[in-house]
């Protein structure tokens, strides 16, 4: 008979043990800096790490095979229900109606920061019970899929939140593309793209249009700040004491959405160049995990998402840094100070990790049972 600590066994025995070692040096890395920035907000970094490990253990523990057919439709319109309900009883924050105040306790959420997990959840969801052929899905599965993806877009971008209805969206077609969608749909989809572009920049807000012009023409300020400390930094970086433009508080949000600048007057090129290795590597083994696990849906789904996920946040924050993109507010993932970030990585990492270690269960659907495949564990 099977006890808990059998399962216990069974799940750290399976676990993708190299994804969390890849995390470490960038966790370390982070603290180090934020500690030089604030000791304050080092603190409170700690304290984040803290209940971000704690959800990773609750999300790792969680038996996803046995509850998602019932949970993933319910977790999703919940979602959903807090991004409209942002519209009628949110909290406006410097201009932006992102957040819900919890009543009593003093504390915002950001439903547009969850429903990131809820969309990859639901396409792994409908994408594993309804696998694509062998040419890809066709147009209709494909517009099944996209209202998934789309509903919360509007709702995000109506915010507005550009930023991160953009990066919901690459990561949700990030998912289509390496499940497998014909190539006929993206042709399609890039010609229509590239035709309806300068109706779609007519649509932005006045100041999401400053941000593409001060990008397309001069830098703004914050940006030429950033660009300023990577160049001091050179090749080997600077010590704490001669890193002028973040110890006298030259470079706004030093510690959030412009740390890479800080790590570029620290540790130089090199310091950067590593960095973006370690998120490469990082990425490379998400897509790996995905195309080894390609008969398992829900792991490619959230491999792939995850991996998605974090390229678009590095490779947007990082160009926005040096001035290759706009300024839209993209934190640098699982290394900005903050603590929403670090909590909802930590659930989608979670997940994957015991989507991983219970490969071996059986398929389970809303009218069987779970049932162990004890062969490969004993």
């Amino acid at each position: 008979m099977e006890t808990w600590f059998d399962f216990d066994r069974r799940i750290f025995k399976h676990f993708a043990y190299l994804l969390i070692l890849q995390m470490i040096p960038l966790f370390v890395l982070s603290s180090y800096l934020v500690n030089e920035i604030n000791p304050y907000l080092f603190n409170k970094q700690m304290v984040y790490y803290l209940i971000a490990f704690v959800v990773f253990v609750v999300s790792a523990f969680i038996p996803w095979r046995h509850v998602i057919w019932w949970f993933v439709p319910i977790f999703y319109i919940a979602n959903l229900g807090l991004l409209i309900a942002v519209e009628f009883i949110g909290k406006s924050i410097l201009g932006a109606q992102r957040w819900i105040e919890i009543p009593g306790l003093g504390v915002t959420i950001q439903p547009s920061e969850f429903i990131k997990v809820s969309v990859i959840m639901m396409l792994g969801y409908i994408i594993s019970y309804n696998p694509p052929p062998k040419e890809g899905y066709g147009l209709w599965n494909f517009i099944k899929l996209s209202i998934v993806i789309i509903i919360p877009f509007l709702l995000i971008a109506k915010e507005p939140d550009l930023g991160t209805a953009l990066v919901l969206l690459i990561t949700g077609y990030g998912i289509l593309f390496v499940v497998g969608i014909n190539w006929k749909i993206w042709i399609s989809i890039f010609i229509i793209l590239g035709l309806s572009a300068p109706l779609l920049y007519g649509q932005l807000k006045p100041y999401q249009k400053k941000r593409v012009s001060d990008f397309v023409g001069k830098p703004s300020y914050h940006v030429k700040q950033a660009l300023i400390a990577i160049g001091s930094g050179g090749l080997e970086g600077k010590s704490k004491e001669d890193s002028t433009q973040t110890q006298l508080k030259f470079l706004p949000v030093s510690s959030t959405d412009f740390i890479f600048a800080y790590l570029g007057e620290r540790f130089g090129f090199k310091g950067m160049i590593t960095v973006i290795l370690l998120y490469m590597f990082l990425i490379f083994n998400l897509l790996f995990i995905s195309a080894k696990y390609s008969n398992d849906y829900l792991i490619k789904a959230f491999a792939s998402g995850l991996a998605f996920l974090i390229f678009v946040y590095m490779g947007v924050n990082i160009y926005m840094v040096i001035g290759l993109a706009p300024v839209v507010g993209l934190p640098l993932p699982l290394f900005s100070h903050g603590g929403t970030s670090f909590i909802i990585f930590a659930v989608i990492f979670g997940i994957l990790q015991n989507l991983i270690a219970f490969k071996d269960y059986s398929r389970y659907n809303s009218d069987s049972k779970v049932t162990m495949q004890t062969k490969d564990f004993h």
